[in-house]
């Protein structure tokens, strides 16, 4: 590292949002020790991502348990005379559909009343001049102008890139049940919290074991099913990537939040029908050069529903956890 250079402090919350009587509002914490309103927001702990941080720290600082949306614009600035950089996300408070996504998650304790005293829910209207810090309006503004637009009511599709498997000269079984490694099995568990945070409730996998073993941490933990596919298979990638193509527009259109698993030589076609499916913005920002995603890496997209079917309105890369 550079001398002089001091690594930002890194931190993660949401913009809780609902809407009532046809009113947009987001939820305010206040801080008796700075006497401000702002996000609930707090810094990564050790091993922490953040999509994990920010779900934890909303939780603790207002009790209320919630499922990540669309990233938001982050803020970096300097406190207590190091820089920090905020990660947020739009979120709403969980409901039954998310049943599944909170039993894979540990217990959180709240914030003591020394260091949050109110949580209120505002107008946005009214949150804009209620927040402390003037740029703390800088990810209000483009919640707000998302949900104009339609694009922040969204359900997550997930797609997970199997973990570090063993190497196929290493190996002397077949493709089918060739295993993941060390490694490979503690990026499984890793992307526990992360497919917790955006709500997962379906997990559709590659039949063959690698990416069974990626995604059976979070299914068992949050009590779910595996739904296993011949189709994301590489073999049958191979003798047919139309057949891919039509598996991944049909999850594409199904209600609720899923992750869907499989192997590098699956996701160009993967990619084309998510980038297909998306602005131009969003498409020009999913990857497109071999590999695609590293092993146990998962691409977060956001599709909304819209008058010529679902839309891919926002994605991002998270990970791998190890």
């Amino acid at each position: 590292m550079t001398e002089g250079l001091t690594p930002p402090v890194q931190a993660a919350g949401a913009l809780v949002w609902r809407v009532r009587t046809g009113r947009l509002q987001v939820a305010l914490v206040h801080r008796p020790r700075y006497k401000d309103w702002s996000w609930p927001k707090g810094k990564l702990e050790p091993g922490e991502s953040t999509v994990e941080a920010a779900i934890r720290e909303v939780a603790e600082e207002t009790g209320l348990d919630v499922v990540l949306g669309i990233p938001l614009p982050g803020l970096q600035y300097e406190s207590a005379g190091r820089p920090k950089q905020v990660h947020y996300w739009a979120a709403e408070v969980a409901g039954r559909p998310d049943r599944f996504a909170l039993a894979a998650r540990p217990p959180v304790p709240r914030a003591d009343r020394a260091e949050v005293d109110q949580v209120r829910w505002f107008d946005v209207e009214v949150a804009a001049h209620r927040l402390t810090r003037t740029s703390d309006r800088e990810p209000l503004d483009v919640l707000v102008e998302e949900h104009a637009q339609g694009r922040l009511v969204t359900r997550a599709l997930v797609v997970a890139r199997h973990g570090r498997a063993r190497k196929r000269a290493h190996w002397s079984g077949t493709e089918f049940d060739r295993p993941l490694t060390p490694t490979g099995r503690r990026q499984a568990v890793g992307l526990v919290p992360v497919l917790s945070a955006f709500g997962v409730a379906r997990v559709v996998t590659s039949r063959w074991g690698r990416c069974e073993q990626t995604v059976r941490p979070y299914a068992v933990a949050a009590g779910l099913d595996l739904v296993t596919s011949d189709l994301l298979t590489e073999d049958a990638h191979a003798d047919s990537p139309a057949r891919v193509a039509a598996e991944m527009i049909d999850l594409l259109s199904t209600e609720g939040d899923a992750v869907v698993c499989t192997h590098r030589p699956v996701l160009p076609t993967v990619l084309d029908v998510l980038a297909t499916h998306a602005s131009r913005a969003v498409a020009d920002g999913l990857p497109t050069a071999d590999p695609f995603l590293r092993p146990g890496q998962v691409l977060v997209t956001h599709v909304a529903d819209g008058p010529t079917g679902p839309r891919v309105v926002a994605a991002q890369l998270i990970g791998p956890t190890h």
